[in-house]
């Protein structure tokens, strides 16, 4: 009779295990194929939490992470309707690509979607979009994205995120 409940609790767990992965599969997004039309990514990775028009005339779609994830991904449509690409672009390396002097409000939200936190510089009054990130993969971090009155890029400036970094625990 032991030997019975032993099998019956491995198929049941078996099973508990199988239910729980299949209810996860829609949280798993597949990524399309460059090239996938628009319908079609959208099918897949469902509806964005933002659009933005891109110079080119295509348009960018944001797969909001922010504000608590590390995260955000963005799907890039060309002109003729089909991916381009589809990337997490909170990273260290699409950070330093930032054009200091010359980016301006739009061209940060077509590259990294809307921030985690929006913030104002209490001297001058700047507002800062910090977003949350694995620096290197490694660090709980906030990059701190400063812009003019005019909204254009004034610095970039990278810190440890206070709420996820494990120092600030406690302080």
């Amino acid at each position: 009779m032991n030997r019975t409940i032993k099998k019956t609790t491995s198929k049941a767990a078996i099973l508990a295990l199988a239910l729980a992965l299949s209810a996860c599969a829609p949280l798993v997004r597949r990524t399309p194929a460059v090239g996938t039309p628009l319908a079609e990514v959208t099918a897949r990775l469902g509806q964005p939490n933002a659009v933005y028009p891109a110079p080119d005339g295509g348009q960018v779609l944001e797969y909001r992470g922010q504000p608590m994830g590390q995260f955000q991904h963005m799907a890039r449509i060309g002109p003729d309707g089909r991916l381009l690409s589809y990337d997490q672009v909170l990273t260290s390396e699409n950070f330093a690509r930032v054009e200091i002097g010359r980016w301006n409000k739009d061209d940060v939200l077509r590259h990294f979607g809307r921030p985690a936190e929006v913030s104002r510089e209490r001297v001058d009054g700047d507002e800062v979009w910090s977003y949350r990130y694995k620096e290197k993969g490694v660090w709980d971090s906030l990059m701190n994205i400063t812009f003019t009155k005019p909204g254009v890029v004034r610095r970039l400036e990278n810190t440890a995120d206070p709420v996820l970094d494990t120092r600030f625990k406690g302080v």
